[in-house]
């Protein structure tokens, strides 16, 4: 499958207007509440963003993927939507949005934008006006509510549980002042679940594709993009129900869940496609879909939302054969779709794949579930990180490693601020001190991912590591300082360093999208090639081996005699 042209033959102007131009390209994600902060008030905000745009530049990525930056009472990091077309005044103003636009723009940087579209915040005008309003009115019918269950409605509609613990409803008051109707919330209960039954929604969510496109946004990433539409049907299933209706092999694989991965969610993104095909180069989207495998290409469809994550990287061992059949599989399914594939070790919900390559290994958890990679990850943190289960250097090597495979394999890469500087979880963050939901709903069980999102080291010394003059809004630890912006600039084998080599090269390199598997005769050594000559070979084995011909153009760590060592990728040529 060929792209128009690749990045490497495109001058800035083509690039411009290329509307391939995300189909290999390297998406960087930022947390803007824990990258950069310009006013000293301890959280990151768009001017911090801004400011850093030449570091971001010189990195070589292709875009900046944008966490949520909309008011918000952040009782989940900013997911919890006040206002979906405006900038949370702590972070700045629709102006500061628009400069750092620019800015991007002029850096040849294009900017995704997170769009929360399952649910809004409790604080929304909208839900404030249906707290305000009776029974069966329009404004409650702009959510999910249910009469109770019981004599007096004293129970909820259903004994469904929310991913973050505890009830997935929650009874309001009426305004008269009495006991009332309840509502969903699949989340937190401070982000109450929309009804996209409702031809309003819809309309306003065209709105807010439309506003943030004029503006400049170049495609969104769509959060919980399986959830938006419900069969509420009563009575409603029970859990238990649920569970063995769940209980085959496949699980739900066929649109029949009462609100994940409903097969009519996707007349939904057929309508947004038609918004961004207004624009050009069109916009474009890519889904956060935590769905069975063979679901998963109808959100990546050219007539949906274009592309969807493809998690399995992110939860697989580093282990050679699990990489080989998951990188052919996706690459196949994106051929018949005609999407590109997406891959990615680290983002704001997981730990970070440094720390959790350096554990032990441990069986997985079901493949739909976040964090399912922790399980040996959650383990480790809930006992406070103990040094003796982590063995640093070998997770970093691994993850250099693992990061350099990823690179070289056709479609985009999602890469997760902070990575690039090698930086491991940060697990000993006092509860007192904790900010997600998760930890605070499920104490003892969920640590939640307050680790993967403290703030990122520019310095080596200074309060918070030369991230602003105002402190951290999570606790930095002392061992951030070696892994500092400012510590691995220009230092040679720094991770810092190999992220930068390895950008470039990849866009001098980038060619068609098809890859072909080389035997190597050992099964712990992945060699593919690409077209025009660029070969990727990753040991994940414990010894050194052999090179293959060619000219070396990269490594993920020194090659030791002339072979490549354990825990280690080469691109040859």
């Amino acid at each position: 499958m060929s792209t128009t042209a690749t990045l490497a033959t495109l001058s800035d102007s083509d690039l411009a207007a290329d509307p391939n131009w995300w189909r290999q390209a390297a998406v960087y994600q930022i947390y803007p509440r824990s990258f950069a902060d310009s006013n000293g008030d301890g959280l990151g905000d768009i001017k911090g963003i801004t400011a850093k745009v030449p570091y971001l530049k010189e990195l070589g990525i292709d875009a900046v993927w944008l966490s949520p930056f909309y008011p918000s009472a952040l009782a989940d990091g900013g997911y919890d939507v006040d206002d979906y077309r405006n900038v949370d005044p702590k972070l700045g103003t629709l102006a500061d949005f628009d400069e750092m636009a620019k800015a991007l723009h002029s850096a040849g940087i294009k900017l995704i934008a997170d769009i929360v579209p399952n649910h809004s915040s409790n604080r929304h005008e909208w839900f404030q006006e249906a707290l305000a309003s009776p029974r069966g009115s329009a404004a409650r019918d702009r959510y999910i509510f249910r009469d109770g269950l019981g004599e007096n409605g004293d129970l909820p509609p259903s004994d469904w549980d929310s991913v973050f613990g505890g009830p997935a409803w929650e009874r309001i008051t009426e305004p008269d002042g009495t006991p009332g109707q309840w509502y969903l919330h699949i989340f937190a209960k401070e982000q109450p679940d929309l009804n996209w039954a409702n031809r309003e929604i819809r309309d306003d969510f065209l709105k807010t594709l439309r506003f943030w496109s004029d503006r400049g946004v170049d495609g969104f990433r769509v959060d919980v993009a399986h959830a938006l539409t419900k069969d509420l049907t009563e009575p409603l299933l029970s859990k238990l129900e649920l569970t063995e209706a769940n209980s085959g092999t496949d699980g739900f694989d066929d649109g029949s869940h009462p609100f994940w991965d409903r097969d009519e969610v996707h007349d939904i993104y057929v309508e947004w496609r038609e918004v961004f095909n207004e624009y050009n180069p069109p916009r474009t989207a890519v889904a956060e879909a935590w769905v069975h495998a063979t679901r998963r290409a109808r959100y990546a469809s050219p007539e949906g939302l274009g592309q969807a994550f493809n998690f399995d990287l992110l939860q697989a061992d580093f282990d050679a054969e699990e990489f080989r059949e998951i990188i052919t599989r996706n690459l196949a399914e994106a051929k018949q779709t005609g999407a590109s594939s997406t891959w990615v070790f680290s983002n704001h919900d997981v730990v970070r794949h440094a720390t959790r390559y350096g554990l032990p290994k441990a069986a997985k958890g079901p493949a739909d579930k976040k964090l399912a990679k922790g399980q040996d990850g959650k383990a480790w943190l809930l006992a406070g990180g103990p040094k003796d289960e982590l063995d640093v250097e070998l997770g970093e090597r691994r993850a250099r490693a693992a990061t350099l495979l990823m690179l070289a394999v056709p479609g985009s890469a999602y890469l997760y601020q902070g990575e690039e500087l090698g930086l491991q979880e940060v697990a000993d963050i006092p509860d007192s001190e904790r900010q997600d939901p998760a930890f605070f709903r499920n104490k003892g069980v969920e640590v939640g991912r307050d680790g993967c999102r403290v703030p990122l080291p520019w310095k080596v010394e200074g309060a918070s590591f030369g991230f602003g003059d105002g402190g951290a809004h999570l606790p930095q630890p002392d061992w951030f300082s070696k892994y500092a912006v400012e510590a691995q600039d220009g230092t040679n084998n720094s991770t810092l360093e190999l992220y930068r080599k390895a950008l470039k090269l990849r866009r001098e390199l980038q060619a068609e999208e098809e890859l072909e598997w080389i035997e190597t005769g050992n099964p712990e050594v992945l060699h593919f090639s690409r077209p025009g000559g660029w070969q990727s070979v990753t040991n994940f084995g414990d010894t050194a081996v052999d090179l293959p011909a060619g000219t070396v153009l990269l490594t993920s760590d020194p090659l030791e005699d002339g072979k490549l060592p354990a825990n280690s990728t080469v691109w040859l040529r």
